[in-house]
């Protein structure tokens, strides 16, 4: 969740640190914090508040050629300026960031202060440092301190470490993400790559184990038992301007209105003469494949629904499963049982240990996610990417809608490879309907009233969506919004649930918006119950939808083929989240207690 900095090289580097920072703000708020490292002493500066606080808390930038920083999001202690990265051993000489959380640290900490060690915070962090140091006056090395540190923690870690006297940073990495950044005449490590995207393309994804030292000039990776290992250069294809708000207020209504663009980069070449063609997966890939479950979390959860009523109508088996009780619900897999891990990011926790419980099973592993070379994408049997660029908005809303049409597109290969299953008897009209898919969403963004809406019922006690069938997904979806940057009560039903049970809650204070992806009498006919007990009721829809006579305010979308209704309507109801959050003032692009990417479980 932590967001880490790291580079050294030639020239001061406090700049390069705190604009990776800003870049990796929306992996956590609370505090943030720089160590550099000039040969006089290792220079800590942080505090709690965002990355704007530091630099506004900095008379002048330290000076170094080398450092490391962090922006963190609590796990362990609140927010505070004792709480925030960089931490270090008492006598300040080794200066520490992480990500992630150490299981054991309570008795290692319980073991340093016994050693005379003085803690001055209280993450489970701080261990690190003094770990460290016990082990550089144990052995003389840092690297060896560093790797001995290491194999002492349990739990998930990526950390990066500066020593003072010494030009050389030291990570690691087990369950947590850090990437390698490299550049002609400096490195970097991060815990995502737009953290260094303004500077370099090239790429290393460090893998679990892994232990790097970087100086001046060189780099050096090894496994925790002190063997060279070899780990592949990638290219990011990410333009550094995508990284960017540009012209917007907001990276969320930048990347809004960036699904045209983004979601044409995730339909080329993949549907040609009528049929679906993934690249790395031939035709005839799934033939021996029984059953899928999909796996996930948030909104990735609701695009994995998305897919699952898809194979459903197709005749295959299958589940969609939240990553976080996988355990418990996920019933018998087997080697023809194929399980999709949707993860935008690559490294959500939960959703990777499913994974991995699942292939210990025998199970087959399919990664639908947006980062290439991501842990998922490593760990899984085949990987797909959505191509929706980077997402620096906590809220997903491009990545959904790229998420949403890639699986509708692999349900399609699925039940074409499957034997004794056919894809539905619509399906080459849907895929004949997708090139209209991105002019359909300029439509809607040039012409959505979903502003003028929102600020006629901000003063609501409540918000409901409702949706039945590839509906129920997008309401689900459109009520996380809402509540995730609104701060406001809002929830996402099944049409047909209403009445049993949250109609109770319904009032003429609580706004009922209605996705209709089709010929829905459900939904029209809960609309109405809603209706009927005071309730305004918003219909999401083509404008022809009966459901839109019963209506008090509609939110208008293309005619188009049902599955991608229901994509025109949840960027409707994003534009709606959207604009509310900004009537309210809320934190948009950073909400509170939320982060990106959820790499702890």
């Amino acid at each position: 969740m932590c967001g880490i900095i790291a580079r050294i090289g030639h020239g001061n580097a406090a700049e390069t640190l705190l604009s990776g920072l800003e870049n990796l703000e929306y992996r956590g708020y609370d505090s943030a914090g720089i160590a550099v490292q000039n040969g006089s002493g290792v220079k800590i500066h942080k505090c709690s508040g965002e990355v704007s606080d530091l630099k506004s808390s900095l008379e002048s930038r330290p000076h170094g050629n080398m450092g490391i920083g962090h922006t963190r999001w609590s796990t362990h202690g609140p927010p505070t300026d004792e709480n925030a990265h960089p931490h270090t051993d008492t006598a300040g000489d080794v200066a520490v960031v992480h990500n992630g959380v150490i299981d054991n640290y309570d008795e290692l900490r319980s073991e340093l202060q016994a050693k005379g060690h003085e803690f001055e915070s209280e993450t489970d962090t701080e261990v690190i440092p003094h770990l460290i140091d016990d082990y550089r006056e144990e052995t003389g090395d840092s690297e060896t301190a560093v790797r001995r540190a290491v194999e002492t923690l349990e739990g998930s870690y990526a950390i990066a470490a500066i020593v003072d006297g010494e030009e050389a940073v030291y990570a690691a990495r087990k369950g947590s993400p850090l990437v390698l950044g490299l550049d002609e005449e400096e490195w970097f490590l991060a815990s995502d790559v737009p953290a260094f995207l303004d500077y370099t393309d090239e790429v290393i994804y460090l893998e679990d184990g892994d232990l790097v030292v970087l100086e001046p000039d060189s780099y050096q990776i090894t496994d925790l038992g002190g063997e060279t290992v070899e780990r592949s250069t990638d290219t990011v294809d990410w333009d550094p301007e995508d990284a960017g708000k540009g012209e917007y207020d907001h990276y969320m209504l930048k990347e809004i209105n960036s699904q045209p663009t983004t979601l044409a980069n995730t339909i080329e070449g993949r549907v040609q003469d009528g049929d679906v063609v993934f690249e790395d997966l031939p035709e005839g890939t799934f033939a021996d494949v029984e059953t899928v479950q999909f796996v996930a979390c948030g909104t990735s959860y609701h695009a994995a629904m998305y897919a699952d009523q898809l194979l459903r109508s197709a005749g295959i088996r299958t589940d969609v499963v939240r990553a976080s009780e996988y355990d418990s619900m996920s019933g018998p897999v087997d080697e023809n049982t194929l399980v999709v891990a949707v993860t935008q990011s690559g490294e959500t926790a939960d959703t990777l240990d499913a994974v991995r419980t699942a292939s210990a099973n025998g199970a087959r592993s399919l990664a639908v996610t947006n980062v290439v070379g991501s842990t998922a994408a490593r760990e899984t049997d085949d990987a797909v990417y959505i191509r929706a660029g980077p997402e620096v908005g906590v809220a997903a809303t491009k990545t959904f809608s790229s998420q949403a049409v890639t699986l509708a597109l692999l349900s399609q290969q699925l039940a074409a490879d499957v034997p004794d299953v056919s894809p539905p008897e619509d399906s080459d009209a849907m895929l004949e309907s997708l090139d209209a898919l991105p002019g359909h969403l300029e439509t809607v963004l040039e012409n959505s009233n979903a502003e003028s809406l929102a600020s006629d019922l901000i003063d609501s006690q409540s918000f409901f969506f409702i949706g039945n069938g590839l509906g129920h997904p997008v309401a689900l979806e459109g009520a996380l919004k809402f509540k995730e940057i609104t701060y406001e009560h809002a929830e996402g039903f099944a049409s047909g649930e209403l009445k049993h049970g949250p109609l109770a809650l319904v009032t003429p204070e609580t706004p009922v918006f209605a996705v209709a992806t089709g010929s829905d009498s459900k939904t029209k006919t809960n609309a109405i119950e809603a209706q009927t007990r005071g309730a305004p009721i918003v219909a999401v829809s083509p404008d022809d939808n009966p459901l839109v006579d019963v209506a008090e305010d509609h939110l208008t979308i293309p005619d188009t083929h049902p599955v991608w209704a229901g994509l025109l309507a949840n960027v409707q109801l994003q534009l709606l989240s959207y604009y509310a959050a900004d009537e309210l003032g809320r934190s948009i692009d950073k909400p509170r207690n939320l982060a990106k990417s959820v790499t702890v479980e």
